[in-house]
């Protein structure tokens, strides 16, 4: 008698989960057609397309495992103003700054109130007590609601929750109707005013309290970071060398640090825990910015051994929040995207074979351009500048006759325009004028890019853009701010999109797309009635498959 055939079994283990096949291999099971119980949306402030190009070969844990979905590596924050609020600010909202009013960190409203004083994005200084300083945090000037609005407008019973560093980038992700959100301030984690801190974020300052009382040794350097380990004279110090050794009771360089990430999403996966998200019967919102990739930047430039290291400290900790999710067997679809890139410090890209890049001319300063237009004008305002503004928006004195304003800006467009490093000026008629910019991002001029960040009120009267390669820093601080980000070029408009679901079919589409489309990509997947038109950008379809996750 013959024995019987046993069919042969094989057990493939992945980084992502096991696979078991009897016989001959089966499908790994497709990724549900039903909305998925919690949305993490992650923004890693200051995260390229070029430092994801670079470093995602390295990658083992969390962004390891997001490569494994939908990857987009050519998203776009297509407008000229590449800041954090307006990049954050694109990303659950699914509108462009133009639309939102987000157009800058900081404006001015000379019309308004505060006249030639700067208002912040995410203060609502209608209340006395507020300032850019110390603001009185809140979504006032988002003119938009935010993904998490739609679901709980949807269904009252979805929790919107949001924790970063910044409290701009929780605001933005938020939006006006915020469950629960956090952000650091001074050496905490702190919240809205008149709020209380929860549990989950009293227990996250005691711990940060007890490290910051005893320091912390450098991070170990990651065998792939050795060549990044080079010190480059910036100014009167150097950086590229640095593992972030932290001193006691200095929280400046725990927040410059990635124990600054690491804070954020101990806090995040408390909150889960507290707060029982993605665990009931509605779809939750869990916005995570992530900043320390942008305060690293900011301090030592985005090429040295510090954001080496960082790179592989975010790996980590995405991990560690993707496995608490699962620890937790929570159903959740992860987002994963960036406000703006960034540019090295021109001292390293001098030796890197980039001579163009340079930091901008003291002659460009809103002190400068106000002197050389009253000196072409002959146009004077007692005890004010004829000139204020800062990072590309200005505005001349509304002391000025109407007549007089139109002579300071033609002298003012005039005056920058003939200056070499600048790439592109225009009035604030100009860009009234122009249509709002469609079609692909990558091929739009500089025109259509600062349109889609202008808005009548809070834009400059002239709007200025550098040109390629200018770091707008003339003078630059090592260990706090040497390098930046702000301009319309790729490398500041240009970051990765990354979605991942269980069950997702991998593919990776090097087309260009829009941060903008993460919102309605979103809304399809959770089958939100959104009214046509209140997305400016498009539904991505991420199933990689026959199913077409827009038409849910």
């Amino acid at each position: 008698m013959r024995r019987p055939i046993v069919p042969l079994v094989l057990a493939i283990t992945t980084a992502f989960g096991l696979v078991s096949v009897q016989g001959l291999a089966k499908p790994a099971p497709a990724m549900s057609a039903q909305p998925p119980k919690l949305i993490v949306a992650i923004s890693v402030d200051q995260y390229s397309a070029d430092l994801f190009a670079e470093y995602r070969s390295s990658y083992r844990r969390g962004l390891a495992r997001l490569q494994q979905g939908a990857v987009f590596p050519s998203g776009y924050q297509a407008h000229a103003a590449t800041e954090t609020c307006p990049g954050h600010s694109t990303l659950l909202t699914g509108v462009r700054p133009a639309r939102s009013g987000i157009i800058a960190n900081t404006w001015f409203e000379p019309d308004g109130p505060r006249g030639s004083k700067p208002i912040y994005c995410a203060e609502d200084e209608r209340d006395p007590a507020s300032s850019p300083k110390n603001p009185v945090v809140s979504a006032y000037h988002l003119k938009v609601p935010t993904l998490g609005e739609y679901l709980k407008a949807a269904n009252p019973a979805s929790r919107n929750v949001a924790v970063s560093a910044k409290d701009r980038s929780v605001v933005m992700m938020g939006g006006h109707k915020i469950d629960a959100g956090y952000w650091w301030k001074g050496a905490g984690f702190a919240t809205f005013k008149g709020g209380t801190l929860s549990p989950a974020a009293t227990r996250e300052n005691a711990a940060i309290t007890k490290l910051l009382a005893k320091g912390a040794k450098p991070f170990a350097l990651p065998d792939n970071c050795q060549p990044t380990n080079q010190a480059i004279a910036v100014g009167k110090s150097a950086v590229g060398t640095g593992a972030f050794a932290l001193p006691k009771g200095k929280p400046d360089l725990f927040r410059a640090s990635p124990r600054m990430d690491s804070a954020t999403v101990n806090l995040a996966n408390a909150l889960v825990d507290e707060m029982a998200l993605g665990q009931g019967a509605a779809t939750d919102v869990l916005s995570v910015s992530l900043s320390a990739t942008d305060y690293i930047g900011h301090a030592t430039g985005t090429e040295g051994l510090e954001m080496c290291i960082q790179m592989a400290e975010l790996d980590k900790t995405i991990g560690r929040l993707l496995n608490h999710l699962d620890q937790r067997g929570i159903d959740y679809l992860v987002v994963l995207s960036a406000d703006h890139g960034g540019l090295d410090t021109p001292e390293r890209a001098d030796l890197q074979a980039y001579p163009g890049a340079v930091r901008v001319d003291a002659s460009l300063g809103p002190k400068e351009l106000s002197n050389a237009v009253a000196a072409r004008t002959g146009l004077i305002v007692t005890d004010a500048t004829l000139v204020f503004g800062e990072g590309g928006d200005y505005f001349v004195n509304r002391a000025l006759s109407p007549a007089d304003r139109t002579r300071a800006i033609d002298a003012l467009l005039a005056v920058v325009r003939a200056n070499p490093q600048v790439a592109a000026a225009y009035s604030s008629k100009e860009l009234a004028q122009t249509p709002l910019p469609s079609g692909n991002p990558q091929d739009w001029n500089l025109k259509d890019r600062a349109r889609a960040s202008w808005d009548p009120v809070r834009s400059g009267d002239v709007v200025i853009l550098l040109a390629r390669g200018i770091t707008p820093i003339p003078e630059p601080m090592p260990g706090s701010y040497i390098a930046t980000h702000g301009s319309p070029w790729d490398y500041d408009r240009r970051v990765p999109m990354l979605f991942w679901r269980k069950g997702i079919a991998r593919f990776e589409q090097p087309q260009p797309v829009e941060t903008i489309d993460i919102a309605p990509t979103l809304a399809a997947i959770l089958g939100l009635g959104v009214t046509d038109g209140s997305f400016d950008g498009r539904c991505l379809d991420i199933d990689g498959g026959a199913r077409n996750t827009c038409a849910n």
